[in-house]
């Protein structure tokens, strides 16, 4: 009899650990794709006139759309949760991507609001990709994952924008639209994954919450738990948003303008795409291990403002090392990029006390980090266009980067961000999953 019952239990185990499997593959494949639509632009970029027919004073807010697109639409990642629930949510969000891929590259009027499309669905994937790692007690390794994806995105977007040209006769738009096939295939199988179709109510703002809301409804309404409070008010929530938001700042203002500067130091614009390429591929590493040794605290103090002071030195690097060494010095500022980048989702799973907690943080983060980010490609083409040379933005990013250490170390210290005393696990928590 004792046989008997443990059978079950067994064969249980085994689903539920296949099921929590599945449920990592398909959010590496979804964070997987949202990083092409960025940077097959940037590996373009040079030839997205000619091309496609984009003027070359617009070129400029072509790079920051995505980025402002990020910040304008973070909430919208929970709102849609909160309805359909956290998969189905992710699931629309990579069909969106997948129409704004198309639309953008088919009809030219439409690339500027196109590329805003894939912002916005971009950023409500984002959003709820920490949720769902906390609601299913995920470890180091799958936020890890989860972060590595975006940079084998980012990297194969940028590498293989090129050669898809070269297979298609030198077709631009075929090349670029051509990322709607994964995005695709992302929202196939994270529907697979099943979960309930919403959310269970709560108690607190999440039946209130609109899309344009980030924080709810004030402290004192009917609903809200005596123990909670807006993360507006908690420092390490602001924190872990200006860690985000820097790191942002600083990736998207050397992925937008990285190609042209190799440009300007002789480099061919095919090798300058490939060491842009390089620069994500280097990264894929440190994407992975951050996340697992920011599990352990004492690492995490040391890494989170280390890792701010690094991003320095390898900016300063790029800018001054000949153009026979941009190889290394290009493949250090990817490392510690996606170091930090890495890190940036880790805060956001490792800082909060639940799912709930997770859900609001990261559209927190990133909802007011990516605005912040915005400004990274403009103000590195503006510094630019005034000074005439790179000199100046490279410096100015590098004393940006030692912001970020000190954001670091505050997001690193403080204490956990809590917004409900009975933070409990969301409708799609598995019952047997990796160990945190």
């Amino acid at each position: 009899m004792e046989k008997i019952r443990q059978a079950p239990k067994g064969r249980s185990g085994i689903r539920a650990g296949a099921k929590a499997a599945l449920t990592l593959i398909a959010l590496t494949l979804v964070s997987i794709n949202l990083r092409p639509a960025i940077t097959t632009i940037a590996g373009s970029m040079g030839q997205l006139e000619e091309g496609l027919g984009v003027a070359a004073q617009t070129l400029p807010l072509l790079a920051a759309l995505p980025v402002l697109a990020f910040g304008i639409s973070a909430p919208c990642g929970p709102w849609l949760a909160r309805r359909l629930g956290a998969r189905k949510a992710v699931a629309l969000a990579m069909l969106l991507l997948a129409v704004a891929l198309t639309a953008r590259v088919l009809v030219p009027a439409l690339m500027l609001p196109g590329t805003f499309l894939a912002g916005m669905a971009i950023m409500t994937a984002s959003v709820l990709l920490p949720q769902i790692v906390k609601a299913n007690r995920g470890s180091g390794w799958w936020t890890g994952l989860c972060s590595m994806g975006f940079g084998l995105g980012a990297a194969l977007g940028a590498g293989l924008i090129q050669p898809l040209q070269r297979v298609l006769g030198g077709n631009l738009a075929g090349a670029l639209a051509v990322w709607a096939v994964p995005a695709l295939l992302g929202a196939a199988l994270i529907l697979r994954q099943g979960g309930r179709a919403r959310a269970p109510v709560e108690t607190d703002v999440s039946a209130h919450a609109s899309c344009s809301s980030a924080e709810g409804l004030p402290a004192g309404t009917p609903g809200r738990t005596r123990a909670s409070r807006p993360l507006r008010q908690q420092a390490t929530a602001w924190a872990v948003t200006a860690f985000f938001g820097l790191q942002a700042m600083l990736y998207f203002a050397v992925t937008s303008w990285l190609t042209v500067y190799l440009v300007s130091r002789g480099l061919t614009t095919g090798d300058a795409a490939a060491l842009l390429a390089w620069y994500s591929v280097a990264g894929l590493p440190a994407s992975l291990l951050a996340p697992v040794l920011a599990s352990r605290p004492a690492i995490l103090k040391v890494m989170a403002p280390g890792l701010g002071l690094l991003v320095a030195a390898a900016l300063l690097g790029v800018l001054t090392g000949p153009a026979e060494l941009q190889f290394l010095l290009v493949g250090v500022l990817g490392v510690a990029q996606s170091a930090g980048f890495g890190l940036a989702i880790a805060l956001v799973v490792l800082r909060s006390s639940g799912p709930k907690a997770a859900g609001r943080l990261s559209a927190m983060s990133q909802g007011l980090g990516f605005a912040l980010a915005s400004l990274g490609p403009l103000g590195a083409a503006l510094l630019h266009d005034l000074t005439g040379g790179w000199e100046a933005t490279f410096w100015a990013l590098a004393g940006e980067a030692g912001l970020l250490a000190l954001a670091g170390y505050f997001a690193a210290k403080g204490p956990m961000v809590s917004v409900d005393a009975r933070d409990v696990p969301a409708a799609d928590a598995q019952p047997a999953v990796v160990g945190s």
